[in-house]
């Protein structure tokens, strides 16, 4: 089962493209961006074996798989406020972002570039 909405779309895709026009958005905006596309990757790929971390805005598990309850997750993918946002709307390709070290990556199932970018999220 997906996770429940907290972000309205509504708000969320308002934010997103006034990230897309502008990266350097206040903080209230930055986080409805981060968190409205931290919701939809969730609702994409519902699931609790990889954890997905942009502090201190927000998180979320997703994909299908074995379920971690307790402690740090074994699959866990952190960034970055603008790194996740360019590479969940494909300013930014997940590899690349990955191998310069602006995506911290653990975890054999923590690659995301198959759920990347999030297509139809405006």
């Amino acid at each position: 089962m997906p996770p429940r909405r907290r972000t309205p779309v509504p708000a969320g895709r308002a934010a997103l493209a006034a990230w897309l026009e502008t990266p350097d958005l206040g903080r209230e905006e930055l986080a409805t961006a981060v968190r409205y596309t931290l919701e939809e990757l969730g609702q994409r790929a519902p699931g609790r074996s990889v954890e997905v971390r942009v502090p201190p805005f927000g998180a979320v598990q997703c994909i299908e798989g074995t379920v971690h309850r307790r402690g740090t997750p074994p699959n866990v993918v952190e960034t970055d406020a603008q790194t996740w946002l360019a590479v969940a709307t494909g300013r930014l390709d997940w590899d690349i972002a990955w191998e310069s070290g602006r995506l911290q990556v653990s975890g054999t199932r923590a690659d995301l570039a198959a759920y990347l970018p999030l297509a139809g999220v405006l």
